[in-house]
């Protein structure tokens, strides 16, 4: 498969709209990389430029070492999946995954035997000689990524390819995906999504995109446990993590921070004697705070609540010190709204935030 490289990449509309800017990422073979970001982020042109459906106004992108800027699209190796899956309706399952090969000038007996090998991988054997309007949404998805796979490509691009499915199909096609790439560990895939899930599940890497370039690049865990801004912080994670303003009291490998809320919250991020006094952020994400009797990391009354059966989410009131704050307690808690509830979280899980960067990463 192959080894990708961007280097100072950058789009441009018109000479004036900027798109992105300083793109420089490295993606090895055998990575599943996954772009997520807000709408409009860019997520979805970077691979259109990755693939040379769109053209590259300044910098480089690299396949196996060669820069392939004025490559055309169908020299560099790539397959794409679209959202839309861009099936033929007049023909059949085979015909739709043979047909990149039919132009290819390969033998009958080679498109035959490419044809059997990812219809078997894909667990299409059945669906061989129907057209597409016999078949649900999840396999006609299939059948677009077989299209890609008898094609043998260097990269997989897969641009949403879940977004046109309901909730059930969506989560049935995304353990198939995952076990394709099991079953291809040598195949590098880059994958474009809005779904947090999709991405924290699938991904070797995930790049987070915003203001027209990289936020982050981590591991799942790595974003989720440790991310570098406050940007990260809040978009990754369902519900966005809490950001309470405080001020550092105590410095050192446990830190101690007063919240304007009334608050106390210990952090196990290191700080620096001169940082005490320092204007801060505090981030806690709700799922890592819990009930307490003891001096809380924050006080209020549940506004509303959502009994999802495994958790029970908290929203409490607005404060005037910060924005609204969001508890996800384990297990069933009854109606809660209108109680004043009490809650700490564990030092470990706490992040410190200042100027919207973290502590960590200073």
């Amino acid at each position: 498969m192959a080894d990708l490289k961007l280097t100072h990449v950058a789009k441009t509309y018109g000479g004036s709209v900027e798109v992105l800017k300083n793109i420089d990422l490295d993606i090895q073979t055998g990575e599943l990389i996954v772009f997520v970001g807000p709408s409009g982020c860019g997520k979805s042109t970077l691979l259109r430029m990755i693939a040379g459906l769109e053209s590259i106004t300044s910098g480089s992108l690299e396949i196996d070492g060669q820069v392939v800027n004025d490559v055309p699209p169908a020299q560099r190796g790539i397959a794409m999946v679209f959202q839309s899956y861009a099936l033929y309706p007049h023909m059949t399952v085979r015909d739709n995954m043979s047909f990149a090969l039919k132009l290819a000038k390969k033998t009958p007996a080679e498109i035959d035997a490419a044809v059997t090998k990812a219809a078997k991988t894909l667990q299409l054997e059945d669906y061989l000689d129907r057209l597409p309007k016999a078949l649900s949404g999840g396999q006609r998805q299939r059948v677009a990524i077989g299209r890609s796979i008898v094609r043998d490509p260097k990269v997989y691009l897969f641009d949403e390819p879940l977004s046109n499915l309901d909730a059930a199909l969506r989560v049935a096609t995304r353990i198939e995906i995952a076990q394709l790439k099991e079953s291809m560990p040598d195949s590098t895939m880059i994958y474009v999504t809005h779904d947090q899930v999709e991405a924290m599940t699938l991904a070797t890497r995930i790049v987070v995109l915003a203001n027209k370039g990289i936020a982050q690049v981590g591991t799942p865990l790595e974003l989720y446990e440790r991310p570098e801004n406050e940007f990260v912080a809040q978009f990754i994670g369902s519900p966005a993590m809490n950001l309470l303003p405080g001020t550092i009291t105590k410095t050192g490998s446990k830190t101690t921070i007063a919240l304007d809320s009334g608050g106390t919250a210990i952090s196990a991020v290191p700080t620096q004697a001169s940082d005490k006094g320092l204007s801060v952020n505090v981030g806690v994400r709700p799922e890592d705070l819990v009930a307490t009797k003891d001096k809380p990391i924050f006080e209020g009354t549940v506004n509303f609540t959502e009994a999802l059966g495994e958790v029970t989410i908290l929203y409490f009131d607005q404060t005037e010190q910060g924005g609204a704050v969001i508890g996800k307690l384990p297990g069933i808690h009854g109606d809660l709204r209108g109680t004043t509830v009490r809650l700490a979280a564990v030092p470990e899980k706490v992040q410190i935030f200042h100027k919207g960067k973290s502590l960590w990463y200073r």
